[in-house]
């Protein structure tokens, strides 16, 4: 019995000498700029929407719904605002936020302005 090695059988993807195409710095900005406007519209609406319904910041211990909402509100925006920070990868991630950004971040300022 013969053993093959491994590494004919399986080469990792970095390992392959794949040329990768270059974002053009248009899409790159607009889609970054688009991209962070979202997650700040995101982050805005859920602020608002996590504070407590009846009382001051400072009671809502008081109230056990009120209370899991300010501290799923406060994870959840910590999430985005750590995702803010983080670059797409590749082009077609600039490409498809480009994209997404041109419908999504009107729609999301719309919503932030409705809830304020």
């Amino acid at each position: 019995m013969s053993l093959i090695p491994m590494d004919r059988l399986w080469r990792h993807p970095s390992a392959a000498k794949l040329s990768t195409p270059q974002i053009p710095v248009r899409m790159r900005v607009v889609g970054a700029v688009l991209r962070a406007l979202f997650i700040a519209c995101l982050v805005a609406i859920t602020l608002r929407v996590s504070l407590p319904q009846n009382e001051t910041i400072w009671t809502a211990y008081d109230t056990p719904g009120d209370l899991v909402r300010i501290v799923l509100g406060f994870a959840v925006c910590l999430w985005l605002v750590i995702q803010l920070f983080k670059a797409p990868k590749d082009a077609a991630a600039y490409r498809t936020w480009l994209q997404f950004g041109l419908a999504a971040v009107p729609f999301a300022a719309l919503c932030l302005v409705a809830i304020w």
